[in-house]
């Protein structure tokens, strides 16, 4: 009899999936400040080392975890619909933005996540690379194939486009001001590309 040995790839890979599928049900369960690696590694299965194995801080454990939530199933990029109307594609992305920062489960992680920036740069950096910037290129390339139709100016500053449609939305959303709805999402497309008609 042929005794196979025990595959250790799939068990950690297992584990990993455990231990991210924890970190984002604890999140929308309880205060991320009383979150601990101890409550996650509970919830997986596993042992407290095996978390800092892979990931330094809870931070890190709590990015990895939206990020795996994040990613396109069928492993494509990050892309911006594209209808031919910069218009209605830049409504329907604001106004799906500002229905997630409404939506408690989206919130919370997110906010949590945020806070642990505020206090870890290396997890900052790594926020940029991995998830800011990847969806910053897909705005710019959106905001790109309108200047080229001729329906945002030429010269416009497709970087200063993107701070002005989401750093609003942003700032509301941190400061817990309320109206993040469909009209005030409508209003800040609009707003924005009456600034930078071609016209």
């Amino acid at each position: 009899m042929v005794r196979t040995m025990p595959d250790r790839t799939r068990r950690s890979e297992r584990s990993r999936v455990a231990i991210l599928d924890a970190t984002r049900e604890l999140i929308g369960e309880i205060e991320y400040a009383k979150l601990t690696i101890e409550a996650i590694a509970a919830r997986a299965g596993v042992g407290k080392q095996t978390i800092y194995r892979w990931w330094p801080s809870k931070g890190a454990v709590v990015f990895d975890a939206l990020l795996a939530a994040a990613e396109n199933p069928d492993g494509g990029g990050i892309e911006l619909p594209d209808t031919g109307d910069i218009a209605a594609d830049l409504t329907t992305v604001l106004r799906a933005t500002a229905a997630e920062f409404t939506d408690p489960e989206f919130a919370a992680p997110i906010r949590a996540l945020t806070t642990e920036m505020l206090n870890d740069a290396d997890l900052a950096a790594v926020y940029r690379e991995r998830m800011d910037e990847p969806m910053r290129a897909a705005k710019k390339r959106r905001l790109e194939s309108a200047r080229r139709a001729g329906q945002i100016h030429a010269d416009a500053d497709l970087d200063l486009i993107v701070d002005m449609l989401y750093g609003p939305l942003t700032q509301r959303w941190l400061q817990r001001s309320g109206g993040l709805d469909d009209e005030f999402a409508d209003a800040l497309v609009a707003a924005v590309l009456r600034a930078f008609d071609p016209d």
